[in-house]
């Protein structure tokens, strides 16, 4: 996926030195590693959020093995299954109690189950077969700490950030502290760690999200 993305954006022409600011999120976060440590002199900068360099258990065999096994039951959702559980794996309670901050809906829970029942409904753009190569996917992503020194190296420390939930249930947020650590943050990575929030932080907060790659962006364009 790393390579498709490379197709396109050379297809598009931005093919300059530190032109690129490439920002991914969960699985787009491991295709953002993939796509710096094959071009690393064309990222300008590199958020990588709600991410890991692999993914390492963190909640116990069985509690793993459970959540691996509910995830190849999409039709189920469609019957409201598995919403709960879903929505306990992506967002923070707090933020799923709240009121819904566009207004359509009692609260950010209900907003968030209404766009994911009519998701699933679209089977020809959402399919099982999709769903499952996607998690085999992000199941076999791996950087090892070697690679992520190299990447950190290539690209420079100062034009990279990793943003995670403290209360990612997804992707939980020592994969985010591991991947900050292996990156180089004492030399320079940015680490920020969003107390009480959970795997989507550019629903749960998305003011602080685009301040954070405002920031981003405004420093490395006045890199060297």
């Amino acid at each position: 996926m790393a390579k498709d993305t490379l197709e396109l954006i050379d297809y598009v022409g931005w093919t300059s030195l530190r032109q690129l600011h490439v920002v991914g999120v969960s699985m787009g976060g491991m295709i953002a590693q993939e796509l710096a440590f094959i071009i690393p002199q064309r990222v300008a900068s590199l958020s990588l959020v709600s991410t890991a360099a692999r993914l390492v258990n963190t909640i116990g065999y069985w509690e793993n093995l459970r959540n691996r096994i509910n995830m190849l039951y999409v039709a189920t959702i469609v019957k409201n299954a598995q919403l709960p559980d879903l929505k306990a794996r992506m967002f923070s309670q707090s933020w799923l109690e709240a009121p819904d901050d566009y207004g359509d809906f009692p609260t950010n829970g209900d907003r968030f189950a209404a766009m994911e029942l009519e998701k699933r409904q679209d089977v020809k753009g959402f399919t099982d077969k999709g769903f499952i190569c996607q998690a085999i996917a992000a199941g076999w992503h791996h950087k090892s700490p070697e690679q992520l020194k190299e990447l950190a190296d290539k690209v420079g420390r100062q034009r990279i950030q990793v943003l995670h939930g403290s209360s990612d249930n997804m992707i939980t947020a020592l994969h985010g502290e591991t991947l900050a650590r292996e990156l180089g943050e004492e030399g320079g990575v940015t680490k920020i760690i969003v107390e009480g929030r959970g795997h989507v932080l550019h629903l749960e907060e998305h003011k602080l999200y685009q301040e954070v790659l405002q920031r981003m962006i405004e420093k490395t364009e006045n890199l060297e």
